[in-house]
């Protein structure tokens, strides 16, 4: 991957909303030129989407849950992790789908309106696959931080008091 894409990708990473022109002149190449590698980057699935970052606890309404589950398979031959993953990820309910290391072998993350409804999607849903073996579900009380953006920054005392002895 060239230099120049690197910088382009850093860029929308950190800002989905910037204008090409703005992108152009801070990469150094014309407007064209940042098109077309935006579209090549696209085809190539190197850039899969562009979203926003929603602080939903501002949003008048939403009560929303959201959990993460840590869940134990048991891979298949030939497929591995994978098959079990794609048939977690297809659920509506799943918003992000990791492998990891150590104790648990996914690392689901799941939205709903209630902890009820994560309950069931649980228990109903998700426990139920042949392959896996077990689960262990954490709810999120508050997010701080997500994807580098700081939800909340401390007011002026908070700042104070975390100084203060």
């Amino acid at each position: 991957m060239e230099k120049k894409e690197l910088e382009l990708l850093k860029l929308l990473e950190k800002n989905g909303r910037l204008e090409v022109e703005t992108i152009s002149k801070m990469i150094d190449l014309t407007v064209d030129q940042t098109k077309e590698m935006m579209e090549k980057l696209e085809n190539e699935c190197a850039i899969l989407g562009y979203s926003t970052l929603v602080n939903w606890a501002k949003v008048l309404q939403y009560e929303g849950v959201t959990a993460m589950i840590d869940v134990k398979v048991t891979p298949t031959r030939g497929a591995g992790f994978d098959k079990i993953a794609e048939r977690i990820y297809r659920f509506p309910e799943v918003k992000a789908l990791y492998l990891m290391s150590g104790a648990y072998d996914l690392s689901v993350s799941v939205e709903g309106k209630t902890m009820m409804e994560i309950s069931r999607f649980v228990s109903d849903k998700l426990s139920t696959l042949d392959t896996v073996v077990s689960t262990t579900t954490h709810f999120v009380l508050k997010k701080y931080k997500h994807d580098g953006i700081i939800f909340e920054e401390p007011d002026e005392q908070d700042k104070r008091m975390m100084v203060s002895p």
